[in-house]
């Protein structure tokens, strides 16, 4: 017994003196790696891909112990994955998100465009809390819409996300000075009050930015005229009964059901349906991680909000923040 002891602190003591001098290096948490495929339900050689966007929409990434990749590279890389897999014939795409900044919301558009261009696959959008402004964008870029009876969706529009400290620098006895080549150089900045003149000039980023959307919207809706669409699109939320009255959404259902018409339209009798996730995820049904990210104001934590003050930068986003 007594040499049992005496290897092991010997081993112990190698160990110490390998890890001081950098000879050995231990990586208690590994990084997530490439994602890979899980199968949820189904059978049969076809499969119809289940895709999450869950949360505020940012193409920052989220820091940690072990940073994760933003949004935008995971739907892209997930895309991706799905272009090379022809045994994937449709794509329901969940949404449960209150939208996000302006260019992350119209990247994940594009992207989902650029896959049914080149893979030519039904590809079914399912709503579900809340998938409203930039969450409703990227929608319009499926070919079906379906809502749960409770989702909120709408929020057609733009909100430019400012802060006023001026205020409270005066109460702590703190000025804030910018040398600038021009007047308009720091407009929208945190320290000073905004002029009515800056105020109209954001007004008319805004408002190019709104058109954007109304244009978006026009093309996934051909239902609609530009006339109605103008008149649906003032900002508010609808319910998804609301919305399917409106026209905005095809469908009120579940997600099995929206599930059951991406099978349909791409003529499938049976289908694996999978997903994709990282090492270490375990998800065994349609619902797995679904409230993992709170859609809500809670879900802005996915966001630095502190980066609407560094250099006094505004944020342009299509986001329903009641």
């Amino acid at each position: 017994m007594y040499r049992v002891y005496r290897m092991f602190g010997l081993l112990c003591v190698v160990l110490a003196a390998s890890l001081q001098s950098g000879c050995i290096t231990v990586n208690l948490i590994e990084p997530p790696g490439p994602i890979k495929e899980m199968q949820l339900s189904g059978t049969g050689d076809g499969k119809v891909l289940l895709l999450d966007l869950s949360g505020v929409i940012s193409s920052q990434g989220k820091d940690g112990i072990v940073p994760q990749p933003n949004m935008v590279a995971t739907f892209k890389e997930e895309l991706t994955r799905a272009s090379k897999d022809d045994k994937i014939k449709a794509v329901v795409v969940r949404i449960n998100s209150p939208g996000g900044t302006v260019t992350a919301s119209d990247i994940l558009y594009h992207e989902l465009r650029e896959f049914k261009m080149k893979r030519k696959v039904p590809v079914i959008a399912s709503m579900m809390d809340v998938a409203a402004s930039g969450g409703y964008y990227l929608a319009m870029a499926t070919d079906s819409i379906l809502v749960h009876p409770s989702t909120v969706t709408g929020s057609i529009g733009v909100i430019m996300l400012t802060v006023n400290a001026r205020g409270l620098l005066e109460k702590v006895g703190v000025e804030a000075s910018a040398i600038t080549s021009g007047p308009r150089k720091d407009m929208g900045s945190p320290f000073r009050v905004m002029t009515a003149e800056e105020r109209g000039i954001f007004q008319n980023v805004i408002d190019s930015f709104y058109q954007r959307f109304l244009a978006v919207v026009q093309e996934g809706r051909p239902n609609l005229s530009p006339e109605q669409i103008k008149k649906l699109a003032d900002g508010r939320i609808y319910s998804g009964e609301q919305a399917k009255a409106a026209g905005l959404v095809d469908e009120v259902g579940y997600l099995d059901d929206a599930i059951e018409a991406a099978k349909k339209k791409a003529g499938l009798t049976e289908a694996r349906v999978v997903t994709y996730g990282h090492r270490g995820e375990y998800k065994n049904n349609i619902y797995s991680r679904l409230f993992e990210a709170s859609p809500g104001i809670a879900g802005l934590a996915n966001m630095d909000l502190l980066s609407m003050v560094r250099g006094g930068t505004p944020q342009f986003m299509y986001l329903w923040m009641p």
